[in-house]
Order: structure tokens, then C-alpha cells, then sequence
């Protein structure tokens, strides 16, 4: 099974899935001891945000692991016949790990900016003193 994670630094697990255009390879030969075994730089062009259609690198795995993503990236690889999965662990070994351990760390909860303007335009003064983006 190959699962890819979104990695902007190839270090730890990134958000934003439809903007990602890195991504580490993972194939789960042995669920125990998942093996990298290769690296995705894509051009702006292919990501998901950008993506005009066709054929994808990303059409080859089972699974996509991040710490984020928008409903209209999980339907577009649901359409590719690629699950997506949500997680909050931050190593991308031990996530994929514990994806088939059946321990997926739950994500964060994540507001978008747009999200964080309506609550301050509402009064709510859960983000201040944060910076403009969350």
C-alpha cells in the first residue's frame, strides 16, 4: 500500500492538502515498519489548487495523510479512488504508523481566516492578540 504525506519541508506533516505540492512516498509492505521510499516536488501547476485535470502523480497512492484539508480536495481524490485521512501527529513515520495501527492522532481544530473574520466581525474574542493568520 503507498500512502504519500504532505511535507513542505519533508520533515513533518503539513497542512493545507490541496496547496501541497511536496509529499513523502511511504510504502506499507510491513504496517509495523513503514519504509519512505520516495519524495514529490510537483510545480505549482500540480497542485490540487491549481491541478486543471488529467492524470496525477498522486493518483498512484491509497493514501493521502495531512493535517489538513478542505471538503473539496477529499471529494476530487475520493473521485481518484484515494482515501484521505486527517491527522494531528507531526512525525510522518509514526503517523503512517499509526494509521495502520489504528491510532490516528485527531487534527487540531483549524480555523481559516476567513472563518476567524466572521468571528471577530460577530464579536467573539476567541483569536485575539493572535496574528493575522492562525
Amino acid at each position: 500500500m503507498k500512502v504519500a504525506v504532505t511535507s513542505q519541508n519533508f520533515k513533518s506533516i503539513t497542512g493545507h492538502a490541496g496547496k501541497s505540492r511536496r509529499f513523502l512516498i511511504f510504502d506499507v509492505t510491513v504496517p509495523c515498519d513503514p519504509e519512505e521510499v520516495g519524495r514529490l516536488d510537483l510545480p505549482m501547476e500540480m497542485s490540487f489548487h491549481e491541478f486543471a485535470g488529467g492524470p496525477h502523480p498522486l493518483d498512484d497512492m491509497d493514501v493521502i495523510l495531512t493535517a489538513s484539508a478542505g471538503q473539496g480536495f477529499i471529494n476530487k481524490l475520493a473521485q481518484r479512488g484515494v482515501k484521505v485521512v486527517i491527522s494531528g501527529e507531526k512525525t510522518p513515520r509514526t503517523a503512517v504508523r499509526d494509521l495502520f495501527m489504528g491510532l490516528v492522532k485527531p487534527a487540531a481544530p483549524h480555523v481559516h481566516e476567513h472563518e476567524l473574520d466572521i468571528l471577530q466581525a460577530k464579536g467573539h474574542s476567541c483569536c485575539s492578540g493572535h496574528a493575522q493568520k492562525c
